[in-house]
This record gives C-alpha cells, sequence and structure tokens, in this order.
C-alpha cells in the first residue's frame, strides 16, 4: 500500500518514529488535555451506550473523558508504548471509571474485527505516524457502518506567536525538519481532509480550532514546557543525533522560549484541523 508520499509501507508496522516521547515535560502537556479542550468538535456525536478506541490515548485523561460521558458503553484507549499505558490505567482508575480499558497497539494493523466501534477517535497521532491514509482506512475498518472516524492534529507551520522572539522561528522551522526526518508530517492539521479524502470517506466535516495561551501563567507553562523538552525530550536527542541542531542552537531556542514566556503582552496560537467522518 502506498504512503502519502507514494512510497511503498513496509508491511503492517508503524514505520515513523515518535518525535516528542515520554519525558516528564511532554506528559505535562499531555495530562492537561480533556475532552473539552481537544475533542469538543466531537462530543455532540457521543451518546451514552457507544462503543469508543481512543488511539495514541498516552496518559489518558481525554480517554477517561469519553469514558465518563458514554456510561452505558466502553472505551478502549490504545498507545504504542506500554509505559505510558500503566499511567493512564491508574488515572481512569483515580476516577473510578470501570468502562475503559487499555491497550498495546498499531493504528497501522489494529487487532479488533470490522465495526467493532461507533466512534474512532486519535488526537495528535496522525502527525507522528509513516501512513496517515493507511491509518484512516484502518481506523474505517473497525468502525461500525454509521459510526464516526474522529481526528484532530496540529500544524506546526500554523503555529503563530506576538510578540517576535528572535530564536523561536528558528525552533519552529527545525521541529518540522527533525519530525519529518523521523518519518511523520508536522503539518497535518491542513491535511487531515484531504488524507480522509484518500482514505475513502465520502462524507467528510472537516473544521479547525485553537488553543491559545496568553495568561502569565499560561505563557510560563507553555514556555517553560517547551524549553525543557527543547532540551531534554525525545525531540532534542532526534535533532543532535540527525544533525539537524547542535546542544548550543537547542540552548538557544529554549531561551527564547523562555524570553517568550516572560513577555506581558506575551500569546502563542495552536492551530488544529478536526475531522469527523461517516463511515
Amino acid at each position: 500500500m502506498a504512503s502519502r508520499d507514494g512510497t511503498q509501507a513496509a508491511g503492517n508496522a508503524e514505520t515513523a518514529v515518535y518525535t516528542h516521547g515520554h519525558h516528564e515535560a511532554v506528559l505535562r502537556s499531555h495530562t492537561w488535555r480533556t475532552a473539552v479542550n481537544s475533542a469538543g468538535y466531537l462530543l455532540g456525536e457521543l451518546a451514552p451506550h457507544m462503543r469508543v478506541l481512543d488511539i495514541g490515548c498516552g496518559p489518558g485523561t481525554i480517554t477517561a473523558d469519553l469514558a465518563a460521558l458514554v456510561p452505558k458503553g466502553h472505551v478502549t484507549g490504545l498507545d504504542s508504548a506500554p509505559g505510558v499505558l500503566e499511567r493512564a490505567r491508574g488515572a481512569a482508575a483515580g476516577r473510578g471509571l470501570d468502562n475503559v480499558t487499555f491497550e498495546e497497539g498499531d493504528v497501522h494493523a489494529l487487532e479488533h474485527p470490522d465495526g467493532a466501534f461507533d466512534v474512532v477517535h486519535a488526537h495528535q497521532v496522525l502527525q507522528h505516524v509513516g501512513d496517515p491514509v493507511r491509518a484512516l482506512r484502518e481506523m474505517r475498518r473497525v468502525c461500525a457502518p454509521g459510526g464516526v472516524v474522529a481526528a484532530r492534529d496540529s500544524d506546526y507551520g500554523a503555529m503563530f506567536w506576538y510578540p517576535s522572539v528572535e530564536g523561536l522561528t528558528g525552533w519552529q522551522e527545525l521541529y518540522r525538519r527533525v519530525a519529518r526526518a523521523n518519518g511523520g508530517e508536522p503539518d497535518a492539521g491542513r491535511r487531515l481532509h484531504a488524507w480522509a479524502r484518500e482514505a475513502g470517506f465520502g462524507n467528510v466535516t472537516a473544521s479547525s480550532s485553537t488553543w491559545c495561551f496568553a495568561t502569565g501563567e499560561e505563557r510560563a507553562w507553555w514556555s517553560g514546557l517547551w524549553a525543557e523538552r527543547t532540551l531534554a525530550s525525545s525531540f532534542a536527542a532526534s535533532a543532535v543525533e540527525g544533525g539537524h541542531a547542535t546542544r548550543d542552537q537547542l540552548r538557544e531556542a529554549a531561551d527564547a522560549w523562555l524570553e517568550w514566556g516572560a513577555r506581558e503582552d506575551g500569546w502563542f496560537a495552536v492551530p488544529h484541523g478536526e475531522i469527523l467522518c461517516r463511515a
């Protein structure tokens, strides 16, 4: 099966490297996510009895929210990293949810029968996989007729901020180079609609929404975690080992994040593409 760039995908296994990894600074960002701030476009489609598959569930905060919204149904959280699934199980148990389970898996080759779920959801996943079109085809396969396949991805090339801080544009360009070298597509948000159509969906509703970080607390949190991620996460290792940046250049980028975060008039926008696809 051809990938998005026309090459042949290898077998049924993931070919891309997850750029962020699971450093604590990354997980601080991921555990901030909720169904409201990250899946609002999907919530109107949910009903209490539904079977939901949450792909790329990470630490499980969105997954747990979805489980609470389908109390007579069931949610399966899936991730390729077994370590983070333990954290997700703990989050669900802490909320007393008994209608959610977690499992390890690959979106390119889901180990579920055809039509097993009413809703198949992926948040910030398709930007990191080797073949997003094949992933969407698999999501469609396990979605019941009349069900919904939903995906939301940020778009790094569309991110913008104020004021202009020397070094942040360089960080943006560096991140996109590293992500593509790892086999992903950092500007996925703008491509979701096209990928869905290529995957065979005939009924697709496309939308967009934005995270905005502008208060002093938000700026400190967002800039601090990105400064740390720039220096200490899997992204940093990929940047240096791949020859995309030196440690000194990463330090300059991290300092730029902290400088922006200290600006009282600063704000940062993260645009997302979203798709609701009828199976």
